[in-house]
């Protein structure tokens, strides 16, 4: 076996969890070698470098075997190498610090803060007022 599709490959080497994210993966150009995108057929050989672009960061990782079926854990070093530049991995660190601070408004589920407020604003003020009405019928 000199060459393997690059989606079977990767699914094998556990950076997608399943092989149609994998192409899927391809097919919207999230997936380079020497940064040109590829097809999910393309078949790839012993020492190539393929890009994984994951927003926020690209990973890189060296073909180091060639494999089609899914591995466990602990064999995935026989098949690949990770090459990602420390300033990528400065980067998902910065994000990951930054945490959801930089959430823009009305994005996302709503915080502890969001709900309150909005409640303050639903709730009629007339509620609190301190008045109870009692309604007594007349015979």
């Amino acid at each position: 076996m000199n060459e393997v599709r690059i989606d079977k490959w990767m699914w094998a080497t556990r950076i997608f969890k399943t092989r149609t994210i994998a192409a899927d993966a391809c097919k919207k150009g999230r997936i380079m070698i020497d940064g040109v995108t590829i097809k999910p057929s393309r078949m790839i050989k012993v020492g190539d470098v393929i890009q994984v672009r994951k927003p926020p960061i690209t990973f890189s990782f060296k073909v180091i075997g060639l494999i089609q079926n899914r591995v466990g854990a602990k064999l995935v070093p026989n098949y690949m190498e990770n090459v990602t530049t420390p300033d990528q991995y400065e980067i998902l660190e910065m994000n990951r610090i930054s945490g959801f601070v930089n959430r823009a408004k009305g994005l996302g589920r709503p915080t502890k803060k969001d709900r309150r407020e909005l409640e303050q604003f639903t709730e009629p003020d007339f509620m609190d007022d301190g008045f109870e009405f009692d309604f007594e019928e007349e015979e």
